[in-house]
């Protein structure tokens, strides 16, 4: 062999080496805090509010379901996991996509797709006097073929850009850059998002969402005001809590008194956002078995603009993890998660199901404001008491939700059963 031709095959055994571990390389698919626009061309204000509206009613019904499993503190985005799970319905058929779209009360395609874009949007626009960002994204086996036609529907309707990454012979590193990008995008607060031991060589795409969320109150609680108070769990269970308080001498607020609950909203600076309370007049257990959206509808159209004497609400900090398998196997999409799913429209073949769901929280309440974030991943695997009634006094478990004020989205929602944990 002459000199030439060694130079030549030395030269393209170095192009073919290079080219394979470009395939592989570990980069994100976009910078964490400069999510991609998505395309809501044909959004309307009748589409946005259908997406909402099964949003809120899919946020309820999961309250419900996680209630049954859980009996501490709960909190989770209802928006983040329809997030995930509706870029992972774009790829399924059949009686798959059948449960998903019952379970999540999705649309037609024509009306979820460029509403879902539109309130995407909305909630990362620019130059806000709060922290109110989200991001979808794409994490392939770099050598699986999936569909083009499904990575670009993604990108364009939810912004989710694709990374390739290899589950197959780098797990852990695959792991952790999905980790990391979820970190940066939730500002440190969803941490380990996935892990040891939930991916492995039969992975073969990850689908996250990611939203952040901080907040000042428009009238902000003194901190010389808190002091520690009690907080009944139960009439003969009470523990000592950090109780902030505000006499809110100017203002007034969003606010009703019925039989079965108080319920008041605190604005946030900018007042697009606001949290919810839901106070119980006797305990959860009399209001929560009746919680619909459109019962929360009902109760917020008895609000109306009061001036309150006192408003006491307790400071927590707390995260949730839920691994949801069987939480949405038993609100009626089990096939998904079996060797029967169909996502073909992933990648033209029948390989692939649900292997996991993971979704983490965090939360924190103080006399400033809310910190809120959540993550979603979806791991697809190749088969083989009487209080007066001009107070607010939240010293009982209690309902919150943090929402959309113009249109009532919720983008979180949790329950405060002891505020100290």
């Amino acid at each position: 062999m002459n000199k030439k031709n060694l130079t030549i095959i030395i030269t393209f055994l170095m192009i073919a080496t290079v080219t394979a571990a470009a395939a592989v390389l570990f980069l994100f698919p976009y910078q964490p805090d400069q999510p991609p626009q998505a395309e809501d061309t044909g959004s309307t204000q009748q589409g946005i509010q259908k997406v909402i509206n099964a949003n809120n009613q899919f946020a309820f019904e999961i309250y419900s379901e996680l209630n049954k499993a859980e009996d501490n503190n709960i909190f989770y985005s209802p928006y983040s996991i329809s997030a995930a799970l509706a870029m992972t319905y774009e790829g399924a058929k059949g009686q798959t996509a059948n449960e998903m779209k019952s379970v999540f009360h999705f649309p037609e395609n024509n009306i979820l797709r460029p509403n879902f874009a539109a309130i995407y949007n909305k909630i990362n626009k620019k130059n806000k006097p709060y922290k109110l960002n989200t991001g979808n994204a794409l994490w392939a086996q770099y050598d699986y073929p999936f569909l083009d036609e499904y990575m670009s529907l993604i990108e364009k309707f939810y912004g989710g850009k694709a990374a390739n990454v290899d589950f197959v012979k780098e797990t852990e590193k695959s792991r952790q850059t999905i980790n990391t990008f979820i970190e940066e995008q939730t500002n440190n607060k969803i941490r380990d998002l996935i892990p040891e031991g939930v991916l492995n060589e039969m992975t073969r795409l990850v689908l996250t969402n990611a939203i952040y969320f901080k907040g000042t109150w428009k009238w902000e609680f003194d901190k010389s005001d808190t002091s520690n108070q009690d907080f009944k769990i139960t009439p003969t269970n009470v523990v000592k809590t950090p109780m902030m308080y505000m006499n809110p001498d100017k203002a007034t607020f969003n606010y009703a008194d019925t039989e079965e609950l108080q319920i008041l909203e605190l604005p946030y600076k900018g007042e697009d956002v606001s949290m919810l309370i839901l106070l119980p007049s006797e305990n959860l257990e009399s209001i929560e078995p009746f919680m619909t959206s459109q019962k929360l509808d009902e109760y917020k159209n008895q609000m109306k603009e009061t001036k309150l004497d006192a408003i006491h609400l307790p400071k927590f900090e707390f995260d949730s993890k839920y691994f949801m398998k069987d939480t949405l196997r038993a609100m009626g999409m089990p096939t998904a998660f079996s060797f029967d799913a169909d996502f073909s429209g992933m990648d033209g073949t029948l390989n692939l199901y649900i292997d996991k769901i993971i979704h983490q929280s965090y939360v924190k309440v103080d006399e400033e404001g809310t910190e809120a974030a959540a993550a979603t991943a979806v791991v697809m695997a190749e088969k083989g008491i009487a209080m007066p009634r001009d107070i607010f006094k939240a010293d009982r478990p209690f309902i919150f939700i943090i929402q959309e004020k113009e249109t009532g989205n919720i983008l979180f929602m949790g329950r405060i059963i002891d505020p100290t944990k």
